[in-house]
Parts: structure tokens; sequence; C-alpha cells
């Protein structure tokens, strides 16, 4: 008895210190996976760390929302380099996120992944040690999912690094990578693998190519910038009559989810408003490529002294890739530079005004040119060019619906969609004059607007009186029972608007008085010429 109670007393005992040194051994290990992890926190880039500031500057406050996030590891960025960026962003009125006030640990908290979402461009400063720290990854993590989720614009400055190692994770930056997944999950590698890969594929800056750094800082801040610029929130949109139906139409056409390569064809008459459409369109989606370009009136493009066809394609090409990579005097020896520089780039593309079946083949001949996920958007006003093309997805513009034809009229004659009190009669007769083709109606608001109520009275009465006088009377009847159509049309299509305006009345009348105006003057008319 006395035996089994010792052994056993043995077996625990020896269990207890087995445990307490699996414990130590624990606590050990983990403090020295903590002390790696700082020493990695405290090299990736902190603006304070390097910087001092005046209480003007920049600084982080919860819920602000910030122009510019910048993603850096400062142990192997220069001080010099850093201190002069930061001068440019300033001089140039960027506002830049500063995280002197965040406490860095092994998460992303709140407060950093709010500056991230809040920020309209972020750009990443990848660096060989930039993937030593969990931290930085973590981040970058983070922002390429805004910019898959959100649109955040991302831009990218190798310095002193060779995209491919960050793509494949090889070379000096590799090993840095792999030092830092060691005792991490499968999913947080395969996280920051994927970031990695996708961040490589941004074409950006790089610090090998420029002799001079000052000068490759002031471009960088100029594009960013100009990024921001184009990345504003534009109101020159916002009271396009029809715009959020054409949206909602192409973008089914479109497939952005797919990860196919498609041309989009967008055809209509002159003045239609293919090229607002487009450049609409453009807007609200160019954030989401890794590359954009709105190529405005192809057809304008032209060499001078170039007579043939081969060389006008490489000239195309070569304004194409400038405007596409941002770089002047892109060199084109041959017609297949466009593939080899965009075959892996998700890109979106507008080709504005295609007039010649040579434009098309000099940008965008065959899907496979483009990565991905790419989509090429052509405006034309030959459907023959798109379907010799091979292009099947066409939207076609068609005329605006009676309803839109007033609130254009309404937005140049009064700046809005709706008339001034008062005009209620006056501003749908106009309409009426106006015909249906957007440039018409346009012209004919503008021609109204600013007039006060007499002179409309007056003016109108004269469109009338040219509207006869340019007609036989033989044709006054057609153009009655046409108005009689129009107003049919134009007042069912409208019902639900007149009702919420008020307008019922005002508009069946200005139809009646227009109409009954006319017919009595063909009545004179018809009456002189049978005595």
């Amino acid at each position: 008895m006395d035996s089994y109670f010792f052994l056993g007393t043995v077996v625990v005992v020896a269990l207890a210190i087995y445990t307490l040194l699996g414990t130590i051994s624990f606590m050990v290990y983990r403090k020295f996976r903590l002390h790696q992890e700082k020493n990695n926190i405290s090299s990736c880039f902190s603006f304070s760390s390097c910087f001092s500031f005046s209480s003007s500057s920049s600084t982080s406050s919860p819920g602000r929302k910030h122009q510019v996030f910048p993603s850096f590891h400062g142990a192997d960025v220069r001080k010099s380099f850093l201190s002069h960026i930061m001068k440019e962003f300033k001089s140039k009125g960027i506002d830049i996120f500063i995280d002197k006030d965040i406490k860095r640990g092994k998460s992303i908290g709140p407060e950093l992944t709010e500056a991230i979402r809040g920020s309209r461009v972020a750009i990443v400063f990848l660096s060989r040690k930039y993937a030593s720290s969990s931290w930085c990854l973590n981040e970058l993590a983070l922002i390429m999912k805004c910019r898959k989720e959100l649109g955040l614009t991302v831009m990218t400055l190798f310095y002193d690094l060779d995209p491919t190692d960050v793509r494949k994770q090889t070379g000096d930056f590799g090993m840095a990578f792999k030092e830092t997944c060691k005792g991490k999950t499968k999913d947080e590698i395969g996280r920051w693998r994927h970031a990695l890969e996708e961040v490589a594929k941004i074409a950006g800056y790089h610090s090998s190519i420029w002799d001079n750094e000052a000068d490759m800082i002031g471009i960088v801040t100029t594009d960013i910038s100009n990024t921001l610029n184009i990345s504003t929130p534009s109101s020159d949109f916002s009271d396009l009559v029809g715009m959020e139906d054409h949206m909602k139409k192409l973008e089914r056409m479109l497939y952005l989810d797919l990860n196919d390569v498609r041309m989009i064809g967008i055809w209509g008459p002159p003045g239609i408003g293919k090229t607002s459409i487009a450049r609409v369109l453009f807007r609200k989606h160019s954030d989401s490529f890794d590359l954009s370009v709105f190529m405005e009136t192809v057809k304008g493009y032209t060499r001078p002294g170039c007579s043939d066809e081969h060389g006008l394609k490489l000239h195309l090409q070569q304004q194409f890739l400038s405007q596409i990579f941002n770089q002047k005097d892109v060199e084109v020896p041959h017609l297949g530079v466009v593939q080899d520089r965009l075959r892996d780039k998700r890109v979106l593309v507008v080709l504005d005004d295609v007039d010649q079946s040579a434009q098309l083949e000099a940008m965008a001949k065959e899907n496979k040119w483009f990565g991905p996920g790419s989509r090429i958007i052509i405006t034309t006003q030959d459907r023959r060019l798109l379907k010799a093309h091979g292009i099947k997805d066409v939207y076609k513009v068609d005329l605006p619906p009676p309803d839109d034809a007033f609130q254009i009229f309404c937005m140049y004659a009064f700046g809005k969609t709706s008339p001034k009190h008062g005009f209620e009669e006056l501003a749908w007769e106009a309409t009426y004059f106006s015909g249906i083709h957007p440039s018409g109606i346009k012209s004919m608001g503008s021609y109204f607007r600013k007039m006060s109520k007499p002179e409309w009275v007056n003016a109108l009465q004269r469109l009338r009186t040219s509207k006869l006088d340019s007609e036989s009377p033989r044709t006054h009847r057609k153009l009655i029972n046409r108005l009689r159509n129009v107003k049919q049309k134009m007042l069912s299509n409208t019902l639900s608007r007149i009702r919420k305006h008020q307008i019922a009345s005002a508009a069946a009348k200005a139809a009646s008085v227009y109409e009954t105006s006319i017919k009595e003057e063909v009545d004179s008319s018809a009456e002189s010429l049978n005595h």
C-alpha cells in the first residue's frame, strides 16, 4: 500500500515538474517572439519617429478623413528621402496620414483601419525589408482589400527593389518574408502572399531608374496630386438627366465581377451623349483597375507627315501607352508593345469617338492584349465598325423619353430639372419646339435661359410663326396630328412625375394652347388659300 502511495506521489511530482518546465519554456519562447515582433514593428515606418511637426501639422484624429495613406518600412528607406517627400506633400497641400499617436501591436486596430478606409489614395513604398514586419504586411493586406472592395486608389514606389521579388517573394525581400512567416497560420501567410502579388502588379515608380531623387519625388507627388484631383467626387455629372439608368444598363453588360476580358461598344448618333455616358462610367470605376485611360476623340489623333497605316498605328500605340502609363516619349518599335506591357494588367480603357478600324487595331486589337478582368469601352457613331471588330455587346444610346427631354430642357433653361414657378406652361411648350435630340433640347434651353416671362411669351410666339411659315399649308395638318401624338405620349410617360410636381394641368394646358394656336393659324391659312 505504502509503495503504491509513494509511486503515485512520484508520478504526480514528475508531472508537476514537467508542466512547470513546459510553461517556463513557452513563456521564454513567447517573450522571444514578442521581442522579435517589437523590433520589427519599431522598424516599420512611423512618421513621428523620423520627423518633428508643429502643432499645425496634420495629425491623426478619430474619424478624420485623410487624402493619402502612406505605408513605409523606415529601417531601409533613408530619412532624407522621407523628409523630402513629406515636404513636397505639404507644399502641394496634400493631407497625409500620420500615425504618431497610434500604438503598434500585432494586429491593425480600428483607428488605423478607419484611416486606410477613409483615405482616397494609398501609396506603398516597397523596400527590401518591408516584408520583415508583420505590421506592414497586415497594413498592406488591408490596403489591397480596400482597393478591391472600396475602390481605394493604390500607388506604388519600389525603393531599390525589383517588383518581381515582391510578386514571387524572392531575393532579400523573400528571405525577410519567410522569416516573418515563421509561426504564422496558413491563412495569414496566404493573405500576405496574395496582397504582395497584387501590389506588385500595379505599375509604379522605380527608384533605381532615377539619377536625381528630387526629380523622382517631384514626379511622384505631382502624380498623386493629379490623382486626387481626378478622384475628387465631381458634381460635373450629378445633374445629368437619365444617367443613373444608363449606368445600370451598362454595368449589367460589363459584368465587372467576372475575370474575363470584355469589349463593349457605346453606339449612337452625334451629340446623343455617348462621351458623357462613357466619362461617367470611367470616373465611377477607374479606381478599381490597375491602370485606366480615357482616350478622348480618338478620330482626332493624327501624326504629321504620316501617310501609311502602319506608321499611324505605331503613333496611336505611342499616344495610348504614354497616357495609360503617364510617361512621355514611350518607345514603340513594333505593334506588339501594347500586348507586352498590358497582358498582365487589369485595365479600364475608353476609346472615345472611334471612326476607323485602324484605331482599334492599334490600341485594342484582341482581348489577349490585356490582363484578366480588363474592360475596353469604345464609343462610335458607326455600328458596322464595332461589328467588324467582333464586338457583340453594344449599348445603343436612344433619344431621351419625353420626361427626360423636359428635364434636360429645364436644366439648361433654369439650372435645375424643374421649371420656375409660373413658367410651367411655357417650359412645356418650349420643349415641344426643341425636338427630341439632346443637342437641340440643350440649345433651346440655353436660348431661354435668364429670359423674363414676357420675353418667353414673345419668343414662343415667334417660334410658332416661324414653324408655320417654314412649312407648306399641306403639311400643317400633319403637324397638328404629330403634336397630338407627342402630347399624348409625353403626358402618358410623365404622369407619375407630373403628379409629384403638380403641373399636370399646366402641361395639358400648354399642349392645348399650342395645338389650338396652330390649328387657328392653319385654318386661317387654308381659308386664305381657298379664296
